[in-house]
C-alpha cells in the first residue's frame, strides 16, 4: 500500500507541473515582445495540451482505479505533441514570410527615396507571420533609431537564418550604398522559396512516418481503454504494486519510443548567420 501511495503521490505531482509549466508559458506576451513565431518560442505546453493531459489522467484514473495509469495517460497525449504538424511547418511558413517580404522590398525599392523608406513602406503589407517583427523595424526607423542597430534587432527578433542572410544584405548596402541590391534581393528571395521546396517534400516525407506513429499509438491506447473496460479479470493481476511497477516500464518503454520517433522526424535547427550579441560597428 506504501509503494500504492507513492505511485498515487508521483502522478499527482506530474499533474501538478504539467498545469504550471502549461499555464506558465502560455499568459499574456509582456509588453515589447513580439508574437513573431521563431524557434524560441515553440516549445511551450498550450492551455487546451495541458487540459488535455489531465483530462486523460483522471479518465484513466476513474477507468482502472490505478494510481500509476495517470501519469502514463498524461505522457501518452503529451508524447504525440512531436508527433503533430509543428515545428517544420512552422519554419516553412516563416521561409515563405521572409521570400515574400524581401520581394515587397525588392520592388519597393525601385520607387522609394531610399532603402529607410522602402523598409518603413512595406510595413502595411508584410506577411502576417513577419508583420510584427516589421512594423517594429519601421517604428525604430520613424522614430529616428539608426538604421544598422534596427536591422540587426530585427535580425535577433526574427532568428531565422533566412532572414539573417537579408538583414546582412540589408546591412552592407546601408553601408556602401550598393547599386544593385533590387537584384541581389531577388536573388536572395529566389534561394529562400528553393529552400522552401525543398523542405516541403521533407516534410511531406515526415508526415506519413507520423502518421503510421499517431495510429499505432492510438491503437494500442485503445485497445488498453477497451480492456480496463471489458476485460478487467485480465488485466487483475496489474493492480498489485508489482503489476504497477510493470505497468510503469511498460509505460517507460513506450514514451522513450515515442520520443525516439519524434526525434528522428524533428527538423535540426540551422545555425544563426547574424548572431544577437554582434555590435555594430
Amino acid at each position: 500500500m506504501s509503494l500504492l501511495a507513492a505511485l498515487a503521490g508521483g502522478a499527482a505531482g506530474v499533474g501538478i507541473l504539467m498545469t504550471l509549466r502549461g499555464l506558465g508559458r502560455n499568459g499574456p506576451p509582456e509588453a515589447g515582445t513580439s508574437r513573431v513565431p521563431t524557434a524560441r518560442r515553440e516549445g511551450g505546453l498550450s492551455r487546451l495540451e495541458t487540459l488535455l493531459a489531465l483530462g486523460a489522467a483522471g479518465v484513466a484514473v476513474v477507468i482502472t482505479r490505478w494510481p500509476i495509469a495517470a501519469p502514463l495517460a498524461a505522457a501518452a497525449v503529451l508524447g504525440t505533441r512531436g508527433l503533430r504538424r509543428g515545428t517544420g511547418s512552422k519554419t516553412i511558413e516563416r521561409l515563405e514570410a521572409v521570400a515574400t517580404w524581401t520581394e515587397m522590398l525588392r520592388d519597393t525599392l525601385a520607387g522609394a527615396s531610399g532603402l529607410t523608406q522602402a523598409l518603413v513602406t512595406t510595413a502595411a503589407t508584410a506577411p502576417e507571420a513577419l508583420s510584427g517583427a516589421i512594423s517594429s523595424l519601421a517604428a525604430k526607423l520613424s522614430a529616428g533609431v539608426p538604421l544598422e542597430i534596427s536591422l540587426r534587432e530585427l535580425g535577433a527578433e526574427v532568428a531565422d537564418p533566412a532572414a539573417d542572410m537579408v538583414v546582412i544584405a540589408l546591412v552592407m548596402a546601408s553601408r556602401e550604398r550598393a547599386q544593385r541590391l533590387g537584384d541581389l534581393l531577388g536573388a536572395l528571395a529566389a534561394s529562400i522559396r528553393e529552400e522552401v521546396g525543398m523542405r516541403l517534400a521533407v516534410e511531406a516525407s515526415r508526415a506519413s512516418s507520423r502518421a503510421a506513429v499517431r495510429m499505432i499509438t492510438g491503437f494500442s491506447l485503445a485497445l488498453f481503454a477497451f480492456m480496463a473496460l471489458f476485460a478487467r479479470t485480465y488485466l487483475a493481476p496489474y493492480r498489485s504494486p508489482t503489476g504497477q511497477l510493470v505497468l510503469a516500464v511498460v509505460g517507460l518503454l513506450f514514451g522513450l519510443g515515442l520520443w525516439l520517433m519524434s526525434a528522428m522526424v524533428r527538423p535540426e535547427p540551422l545555425p544563426r548567420l547574424l548572431l544577437d550579441a554582434e555590435e555594430p560597428r
